[in-house]
């Protein structure tokens, strides 16, 4: 039985990873399909040490269906990374469906004769390589900019590094203090764990501090 396996991801723990959760919950609805499973995760799809991910690959069976909203959802990797992603989906037999690529699209239905079969998953993988170097393009275009806009903030005496979240840091802290558990903490603010340890070691950090 192909099982389809839903993969959402998001670089920061300050973004929502199960944004896209209803595209792909009604692509699956309109073709009389169900999600077996979800797998979530805050990680830079720059790299290839995703927890979730390979979770999801090592749970699939032969012929199970990798379900993501977009191609750079599952990758932003380098060269030699996604071929070493691809190396672990084909030997899983792990067909990819994006929705951004819609030749995949067919992936997600019945198995088709042999013939046809072969052909489709040909066209994909060029497609998704495609897709795969795009994503990293963007990527590292993106990082380049952002490097070169802090230089220049600098140089200007306007830059202060990154702010925090002090809204909801400052919520956090609150709930710490009621003694309320971290799990409620992240589905009451949306955060992370990590964040949430972020918090706790700053005011640790902040009470050790000598004062003067």
């Amino acid at each position: 039985m192909t099982f389809i396996r839903a993969y959402l991801r998001a670089s920061t723990d300050d973004q929502d990873a199960g944004r896209a959760r209803s595209d792909l919950e009604t692509f699956a609805v309109d073709r009389g399909l169900r999600v077996a499973a979800w797998y979530t995760e805050n990680e830079s799809g720059a790299k290839l040490d995703r927890p979730e991910l390979f979770r999801l690959i090592e749970d699939a069976s032969p012929g199970d269906v990798l379900l993501v909203e977009q191609v750079d959802r599952l990758s932003r990797l380098s060269t030699d990374d996604w071929e070493a992603l691809k190396l672990k989906l084909n030997h899983k037999r792990i067909r990819v469906v994006a929705l951004d690529l819609p030749t995949s699209w067919m992936g997600a239905e019945a198995r088709h004769d042999d013939a046809t079969q072969a052909m489709l998953d040909a066209v994909n993988r060029m497609l998704l390589d495609m897709l795969a170097v795009v994503a990293r393009k963007d990527y590292t275009d993106r990082r380049r900019r952002q490097a070169q806009g802090i230089v220049k903030a600098q140089q200007a005496g306007l830059y202060r590094g990154r702010r925090a979240d002090t809204e909801r840091h400052a919520a956090i802290a609150e709930m710490l203090d009621k003694g309320m558990s971290w799990s409620t903490i992240c589905t009451a603010t949306g955060a992370s764990r990590s964040t949430i340890k972020r918090v706790v070691d700053g005011r640790k950090a902040a009470q050790t501090s000598p004062q003067f």
